[in-house]
């Protein structure tokens, strides 16, 4: 396959999770949902994409699928460690859209194990200070540099 654009590890993670649907029921799997009906009802998807995406997610690692009753087969939907991963970027996804979408109090707040509502913020780990655009560059790896 040929490979076009930038070699880029957010292109690879949406190939994963970058669809809407996709996104959507890992927030609902994240608040607690973990059967196939509720997941459509809260996430508006038709079954057939939702299926889809679903299976799409266990297929990378992010979901895994555990039988809850035999006839008929039924299963519910459990974060891998690599779809627990993601409640950060979901977090600071849902921060950006309560402060530059959405209209009015945010729709869902999460508390930390603090007691505090969460206000998830972006550090680095070595420093502790806040990351932002202008205190960041990239660094190519491979890149000759004189």
């Amino acid at each position: 396959m040929t490979r076009r654009g930038r070699e880029c590890s957010v292109a690879e993670a949406l190939e994963v999770v970058g669809e809407r649907w996709s996104l959507l029921a890992l927030r609902e799997i994240m608040l607690g949902e973990r059967r196939f009906n509720r997941i459509a009802e809260n996430t508006g998807a038709s079954r057939d994409i939702l299926a889809a995406r679903l299976r799409k997610l266990v297929d990378a690692g992010v979901l895994e699928k555990r039988r809850y009753e035999d006839h008929p087969p039924r299963f519910e939907y459990y974060p891998t460690e690599a779809g627990r991963a993601l409640q950060p970027i979901l977090l600071g996804l849902m921060a950006w859209g309560d402060k530059y979408v959405h209209q009015g109090e945010p729709p869902t707040l999460w508390r930390h194990a603090c007691g505090e509502v969460l206000a998830p913020a972006t550090v680095c780990a070595h420093c502790g200070e806040p990351v932002n655009a202008s205190g960041t560059h990239a660094i190519r790896l491979g890149a000759v540099h004189s």
